[in-house]
């Protein structure tokens, strides 16, 4: 799987990508991260991605030119062995981002994620460049980079072999079945006088499976 990231902030995605397991993925060659400064498809010497916006009103918006050569260049890059491919811009007005939405993506080659900021993009970009516009919650940040690391970071858990087991991801919270995950306890069996539940302790397989399936709980659920 190839992430291609377009941003006018290259360096936020340092440390989150080169740690644990996105780290451990790339190096065992699961996925591909790719990070692009829209700046360099500026065409002026100030390097500008954004301009007024048409109309008046506060802040400024993401310049539709540079953003479509981008896009452009990274498609050309793999025009060779056409890989299946999602482009997505984050929005405040997108559709809300959930598990489902990893499900599908990873069935992409390649995802190329447009990091927005400032007011927002010239929607252009939305009607004629990318195939959808998500958010990653009913709140408002000051761009597009940290969906972006939410995007990759779900949707590559779903990779075969980036997860250590299968186990994990199945009994994972938001899965097929859209359960959350039951809790979970480890040592000290004791602590401030807060004790692990004692059906965890008994031993007893079939015991602790029924129990962990009582506690699993869907979205909503009281």
């Amino acid at each position: 799987m190839k992430f291609n990231i377009i941003t006018i902030f290259p360096r936020i995605f340092d440390s989150y990508f080169n740690e644990s397991i996105l780290k451990r993925a790339q190096k065992k060659n699961l996925i591909e991260i790719s990070i692009h400064d829209l700046r360099r498809w500026t065409t002026d010497n100030h390097k500008t991605a954004d301009d007024s916006p048409y109309g008046g009103g506060p802040g400024m918006v993401m310049k539709i030119e540079p953003i479509y050569k981008a896009v452009k260049e990274i498609k050309l890059k793999t025009k060779n062995y056409k890989p299946k491919t999602r482009i997505i811009l984050f929005s405040a007005k997108g559709k809300s981002y959930t598990q489902t939405d990893a499900r599908r993506l990873v069935k992409y080659d390649q995802i190329i994620l447009i990091c927005g900021r400032y007011e927002g993009v010239d929607e252009r970009v939305a009607e004629h460049i990318v195939d959808e516009e998500l958010s990653v919650g009913n709140f408002v940040l000051t761009g597009g980079e940290i969906p972006a690391m939410i995007v990759v970071d779900t949707v590559s858990r779903l990779i075969p072999g980036v997860l250590g087991k299968k186990e994990s991801l199945a009994e994972e919270s938001f899965g097929e079945d859209g359960c959350k995950e039951y809790p979970q306890y480890t040592r000290p069996e004791k602590f401030n006088n807060w004790k692990v539940p004692e059906v965890l302790l008994s031993g007893n397989h079939k015991t602790i499976k029924e129990w962990r399936e009582k506690q699993n709980k869907r979205p909503g659920q009281l």
